[in-house]
């Protein structure tokens, strides 16, 4: 009996989750309320307390189980050589491009994670999570540019946090982009191509092509209408001319 109720109470939380997910991907979370995820789920609302404290720690719950692949293939990217950190970590990229794609789970989260949460009101606590997720993605980009370095793999002299936070523009980029507009490229194929330019360029010192910038540059800089915050969109700019007198009717 214990046996089953204990099995009962997985089927309710998976279906919570599964209604969630469709819910968020649907609606939008703040759209989204626990009384609509438990009448898709078929349960009570008592029943969604009973597994999650609000719908913020449901939200966690369903991007952890959405996740959980990926987490699984860069471990499963991982060479058992200590010697391979760059090869480890395009593997581990791939594996993200590869789940976005094939994954109709993992695509959905990352969809209801980037383009259905306003963080705002009580979900604002799930941009902490992101943040998170962000500097710890970021880190462990970092590690493996350091201990290709220590490999001599890489130049001693490469700023290796700058370097990480190009490679996590790059990625969340390509991500967010296709996300919007699938039909526009592949994923995959793209993905392989730029993160593989991307991590073998760190390897080569390139010349800047551009010139410092000049100060008649410079004075450009914030110049247009939409830079300045100030400006109202109906105001006549101070360098216009002003506009000529109305005739006189009379």
């Amino acid at each position: 009996m214990a046996r089953r109720t204990k099995q009962e109470a997985q089927e309710t939380r998976t279906r919570l989750l599964d209604a969630a997910e469709q819910l968020f991907h649907e609606r939008g979370v703040s759209r989204t309320s626990l009384q609509d995820i438990a009448q898709t789920a078929g349960v009570t609302r008592g029943a969604v307390y009973w597994h999650f404290e609000d719908k913020v720690q449901l939200f966690d719950a369903m991007m952890e189980r959405a996740t959980m692949p990926l987490e699984e293939g860069i471990e499963a990217a991982t060479s058992p050589s200590p010697d391979r950190p760059l090869e480890d970590l395009r593997l581990g990229l791939l594996n993200v491009f590869h789940c976005t794609v094939n994954n109709t789970r993992t695509r959905r989260a990352f969809e209801i994670a980037n383009l259905r949460v306003e963080f705002v009101g009580e979900m604002a606590r799930i941009l902490e999570r992101k943040v998170a997720a962000h500097r710890d993605w970021t880190l462990h980009n970092r590690s493996a540019f350091e201990r290709a370095i220590a490999l001599g793999q890489l130049p001693a002299d490469l700023d290796t946090q700058r370097a990480a936070i190009g490679l996590m523009a790059l990625v969340g980029g390509l991500l967010h982009h296709w996300m919007l507009d699938p039909e526009s490229f592949d994923l995959v194929e793209l993905g392989q191509a730029q993160l593989e330019h991307y991590l073998s360029s760190l390897a080569v010192p390139v010349a800047n092509r551009f010139p410092s910038l000049t100060e008649a540059e410079r004075r450009t800089l914030g110049r247009q209408a939409v830079c300045d915050a100030n400006r109202s969109r109906d105001a006549t700019p101070a360098d216009s001319p002003a506009p000529p007198p109305a005739a006189d009717p009379t």
